[in-house]
């Protein structure tokens, strides 16, 4: 019975850490794709601080009720406090600093200048 109730446990735990590490990475493509700094704050900030909820969880109800577990929503609570207080410090501190944020005119210029270079590649094979 016993050996029952750990197999559940540890699937369940499974099933948060699994979640948490999707979260990581969608985080992570969110840094690499999004097209400005406050766009990759907001992905990293969010999902990052969803991610280690996640995986503290999954990582408490595999270990059980211990000390260590303590620790781990010790450690936990101050992530979730820390790293939105974090993001918030570091987008308030680019937009003092006057840092570009991406617009939809420089979408338009940069659709402008590919289409130029295009015509003008285009230009240069006739020529």
């Amino acid at each position: 019975m016993s050996a029952d109730i750990n197999g559940i446990r540890e699937a369940i735990a499974a099933i948060f850490i699994a979640c948490g590490a999707i979260f990581f990475i969608v985080s992570a493509i969110g840094i690499l794709r999004l097209p400005d700094f406050y766009a990759r704050l907001h992905a990293s900030g969010n999902s990052e601080t969803m991610g280690v909820m996640l995986s503290f969880i999954g990582l408490i109800i595999y270990e059980g009720a211990t000390i260590t577990s303590l620790k781990m929503v010790f450690v936990f609570l101050i992530l979730f406090f820390a790293n939105p207080i974090g993001t918030h410090i570091l987008s308030k501190a680019a937009y003092k600093s006057r840092h570009k944020v991406w617009t939809i005119k420089e979408i338009s210029a940069i659709k402008a200048l590919l289409e130029q270079k295009e015509e003008d590649q285009h230009a240069d094979l006739h020529n």
